[in-house]
């Protein structure tokens, strides 16, 4: 059986911790996240796969703190540039990162490619949960979509404005945070995840 109780989340992006926190509270409210250490500095993401470079992040949070961890990676993957961005979707646009501009480059890129079958996506969220023993656990979430011509909505971050997820006729940004973290990637990837954890007590 694996111990619960508190994980320091590996990531420094608020609206990240804020969407894994709400999942958590539905999914498993025994469990406490705390923040990231301020002396932690940036992890760089070295590995070829979601799962390695969320493995990388978890992996530098245990050894910094002593305690269990908790990281993702995530990235959206376009049929149309080959996978691309892929595991480098933060840093698309070149460093430091910029959410705008990564936007910015996925729609040149696309340019002139029109309708959902030209412009298929998926976001792909990799969570991981680690033990100071080495021990570990992870969970995949994926959603399928699509990319829109430009930017729609006000709500969420990264890409999300231009993911339209199948069946849906609007993007991420124009989709209640409820109803986002119910299909999405990264709702189910952390849903699975802290399932697992709580399951274990």
């Amino acid at each position: 059986m694996a111990e619960t109780g508190t994980f320091v989340l590996a990531t420094t992006n608020p609206n990240k911790a804020r969407e894994i926190r709400e999942i958590f509270a539905v999914c498993d409210p025994g469990t406490e996240l705390v923040d990231r250490p301020p002396g932690v500095g940036e992890i760089e993401e070295t590995e070829d796969t979601f799962l390695g470079n969320a493995r990388l992040k978890a992996r530098a949070l245990v050894e910094a703190t002593g305690l269990p961890a908790i990281a993702e990676d995530t990235g959206i993957e376009v049929e149309a540039l080959a996978g691309a961005p892929g595991v480098r979707s933060a840093r698309y646009a070149g460093e430091p990162s910029n959410e705008e501009a990564n936007v910015d480059k996925l729609l040149a890129e696309l340019g002139p490619r029109v309708g959902p079958e030209q412009r298929r996506a998926r976001f792909v969220t990799v969570a991981v949960a680690m033990w100071p023993d080495g021990r570990e656990a992870s969970a995949e979430g994926t959603v399928e979509g699509w990319i829109a011509g430009e930017r729609r909505g006000r709500g969420g971050f990264g890409y999300d404005p231009v993911f339209v997820p199948n069946g849906y006729a609007q993007s991420f940004s124009e989709l209640a945070e409820t109803e986002k973290n119910r299909i999405s990637h990264r709702g189910l990837a952390w849903a699975r995840l802290a399932g697992w954890l709580r399951d274990q007590r």
